[in-house]
């Protein structure tokens, strides 16, 4: 997850007489699709020939970075596509599965339609709602407080454990840009990088309102694409390379802005990791996907509440003395 992108993660798998006799995925972008990596993993090319192949997206049909996979499938004969789900950009949209059909191939659609088009959440919202697939991320402890409202140190307060942690850097690998606000970042100094995975580092999406944040913090250490969002015309001498500044009014609609910024920069997935303003302002617009909650075993007994939002549970599990929630926005 996370290496295709614009392009979607996509899977395959080729089946001869009831056998798996290859497999593939979506190369980093400008490279190979599932399906051609797929058929080049088949050293006997004679074997395609009456072959099944699976995919968890409709094969692309237009001429991109990329020559259309559905040419492809048709060149080496196979007998039968089975598709997970139809590609909702319009420039595929069913035009790969009538190529197949008219090759006189037969396709099959909705095979685990439903899990597919889970796997493929970030490409769908991206196409079908011009924005990033939006996580909203915090942890919180037993009686519903994100932060202490003071504090001896200039960086985090643990409330989730070192597993806990782990898996949120496992999601920063997988997402495209992870977004925090002026005040989470005067209090923690955060990295907002992935110290306890693999994987590439997220953008960096930070809220400086008047461009208040002192220059010696982690967000200017210039490591990976900082994009900074602010009201005020940047100072030239703060652009590095990696170093970006967009202006928006914070007077309006400044969470449509934000995303606005981010279609921009072609971001696909967003985290909004805080604080408790930023995950609120996202929550009243109604402009998110899914929540993930840590929740701790102890009590802060005073200071900075969690978001207050109304979803559905989805699932949970125990993370030794921590409960991992995670609730979709239907």
């Amino acid at each position: 997850m996370g290496t295709a992108r614009p392009n979607p993660s996509v899977g395959a798998v080729i089946v001869h007489d009831n056998k798996i006799i290859a497999e593939g995925f979506t190369s980093n972008y400008g490279n190979n699709h599932a399906e051609v990596n797929a058929i080049n993993a088949v050293k006997d090319k004679s074997l395609l020939k009456g072959s099944t192949i699976y995919v968890t997206l409709e094969p692309c049909s237009h001429f991109g970075k990329t020559p259309p996979c559905a040419n492809l499938i048709v060149k080496h004969n196979f007998k039968k596509v089975v598709i997970g789900t139809l590609d909702t950009n319009t420039l595929v949209a069913g035009k790969g599965v009538e190529r197949l059909k008219n090759a006189g191939i037969k396709v099959i659609v909705g095979a685990l339609e439903e899990e597919c088009k889970i796997h493929h959440k970030r490409f769908f919202i991206n196409q079908n709602k011009k924005r990033p697939y939006i996580i909203l991320k915090w942890a919180e402890s037993k009686d519903g407080f994100i932060a202490p409202n003071h504090k001896e140190e200039q960086q985090p307060v643990w409330i989730s454990n070192e597993y806990s942690q782990q898996i949120v850097h496992k999601l920063r690998s997988k997402e495209n840009a992870i977004l925090v606000g002026t005040n989470t970042v005067i209090a923690d100094n955060p990295k907002l990088n992935i110290r306890s995975w693999s994987g590439n580092n997220p953008v960096r999406i930070v809220l400086d309102k008047n461009l208040r944040l002192p220059k010696f913090l982690h967000v200017f250490d210039n490591s990976v694409k900082t994009i900074f969002i602010t009201n005020k015309k940047s100072d030239a001498t703060l652009k590095k390379k990696n170093i970006i500044f967009e202006q928006i009014d914070f007077q309006i609609n400044v969470v449509e802005q934000i995303i606005a910024v981010l279609q921009m920069h072609k971001i696909q997935s967003l985290i909004v990791e805080g604080g408790a303003k930023t995950l609120q302002a996202f929550i009243n617009e109604n402009l998110w996907d899914e929540a993930i909650v840590f929740k701790g075993d102890h009590e802060l007994k005073e200071g900075i509440k969690g978001p207050e939002f109304d979803a559905e549970l989805s699932h949970q599990q125990k993370i030794k003395n921590n409960t991992l929630k995670v609730y979709i926005n239907d």
